[in-house]
């Protein structure tokens, strides 16, 4: 697999967010830590804890829209709705993140939802916290229990090794990985308003770091993947709700690995307010800005979820310009880099073109829920959902790796160096650049090439 998981993001396109490293620094007011419970076969670290150092902190949360949604889902969502009152249960208060690695206990019924439960109260009790400020993540192969007597001893011995130095929040990334072949780190560093606001004093620096695990089972409406943002902003939980949810649209739901999303995924922001700042409030510069860093972790998280997708060689990045509207950009950008064929071609080196354009031009608009989280509005969203986006070939056009291969404009295809094309394309991350020619909308995807190798993973996963 190509290394692309160190040193800090290569964008591929500008994007106005804040620069991000490749490092797990703790924000103020957390401590955490991961470790081998035995959970999984191989003996790899497998259970993590994510705690407050002082009292509950403000949650924001996005989980998968699957059916077939698992046992800690259904937790954290009733956890979140006690804690704030909303039934959606998309944000609220928590003092503490469990997550088990190596059995994604979905699709186990009863027992899976009381196993869920047992293990909320071990952690509520070790932690001494109360069980509604416990949030649950899982992952894994879909049909097992979890071994509660492991994850009981694993608790034991985690919470006295939890710490808040960086190398908790790096033994945690370590702990939340299956097939991943590397942790996935990422963060950044946002001025804020000091304590006596805007008039009275200067900016402050808040850190806001994420981990997150996911390398297959990945497509947008999010993916087989879980992860984790802290912060050490004070915010509330709904204003926090209304940053993570335009974030995610822009980076998780534009990510796909192989086509099929998963049962258990979630993201999870947490703020301490433990650094001493303004409070942010809902559509002020500071949310602007914060927004911001959220959305650039995101970012980070997701292209390295598919640079490191399973069998892969290659990341793929679908830069799309001259859409009618954002929604439009991202549909045909979601569609290249979801493509078998451009897959299979990227991993082949192929300046295929014509399965990009194929590709495009089925794009379709996203569901009325991403739509809406990404900020349209109730009766667009409804009306724009699930419909083609809007392409001219006449005014289409496409670059591979730097090399314009197609120009509606003057008449389709273009006789490019194929040779030096495909020499552009044996790259760690294949850029493809789509302009629609018909207004200012801009939206990116991210993908990985099809080998051989997710096909043997894939066949083999649970034997």
């Amino acid at each position: 697999m190509t290394a692309t998981m160190s040193g800090t993001s290569h964008p591929a396109s500008e994007t106005g967010l804040p620069p991000v490293g490749r490092r797990a620094s703790m924000p103020n007011g957390f401590r955490a830590g991961g470790l081998a419970a035995g959970i999984k076969a191989s003996g790899r670290p497998d259970l993590a804890l994510v705690a407050t150092t002082d009292g509950p902190a403000a949650v924001a949360a996005v989980f998968t829209p699957n059916a077939f949604v698992a046992a800690p889902v259904r937790r954290s969502r009733a956890n979140l709705a006690t804690t704030s009152g909303d039934p959606r249960g998309g944000f609220g208060w928590a003092q503490a993140i469990v997550s088990t690695s190596g059995c994604a206990n979905a699709a186990t019924g009863t027992a899976g939802d009381e196993d869920q439960e047992r293990v909320e109260r071990l952690v509520a009790g070790a932690l001494g916290v109360d069980g509604t400020h416990v949030l649950h993540l899982s992952t894994g192969i879909i049909g097992t229990r979890l071994p509660l007597d492991r994850v009981a001893a694993g608790l034991q011995a985690l919470v006295p090794q939890l710490t808040s130095a960086d190398a908790g929040f790096d033994a945690a990334a370590d702990a939340l990985r299956t097939t991943d072949s590397a942790a996935k780190v990422a963060s950044t560093i946002v001025g804020l308003p000091g304590p006596h606001g805007t008039g009275g004093g200067s900016n402050v620096s808040i850190t806001v770091s994420g981990i997150a695990k996911g390398v297959g089972m990945i497509h947008p409406n999010m993916a087989t993947m879980l992860s984790v943002i802290l912060t050490d902003a004070a915010v509330e939980p709904d204003v926090m709700w209304g940053l993570l949810r335009p974030a995610a649209a822009r980076t998780w739901n534009q990510l796909s690995v192989d086509g099929d999303t998963s049962t258990n995924d979630t993201v999870f922001v947490l703020a301490s307010g433990a650094t001493p700042s303004a409070p942010v409030t809902a559509g002020s510069p500071s949310a602007i800005a914060l927004g911001g860093a959220i959305e650039a972790v995101a970012r980070d998280l997701a292209r390295q979820q598919a640079a490191d997708g399973e069998g892969a060689t290659i990341l793929i990045t679908a830069a799309v310009r001259g859409a009618r509207d954002d929604p439009d950009a991202r549909a045909v950008a979601r569609a290249v880099v979801s493509s078998s064929l451009v897959k299979a071609a990227a991993h082949g080196k192929d300046p295929n073109w014509g399965r990009i354009a194929g590709a495009a031009g089925n794009a379709t608009v996203a569901s009325q829920a991403v739509l809406e989280a990404a900020g349209l509005g109730s009766d667009a969203a409804t009306a724009r959902a699930g419909q083609p986006a809007t392409l001219d070939p006449d005014r289409l056009r496409i670059s591979i790796a730097g090399h314009l291969v197609f120009d509606g404009a003057r008449g389709g295809p273009l006789d490019f160096d194929r040779v030096a094309a495909r020499a552009a394309m044996d790259a760690p991350e294949l850029v493809i650049e789509l302009d629609l020619g018909l207004d200012d909308g801009t939206g990116e995807a991210f993908g990985c090439d099809l080998t051989e190798a997710y096909v043997i993973e894939n066949s083999e996963y649970t034997t």
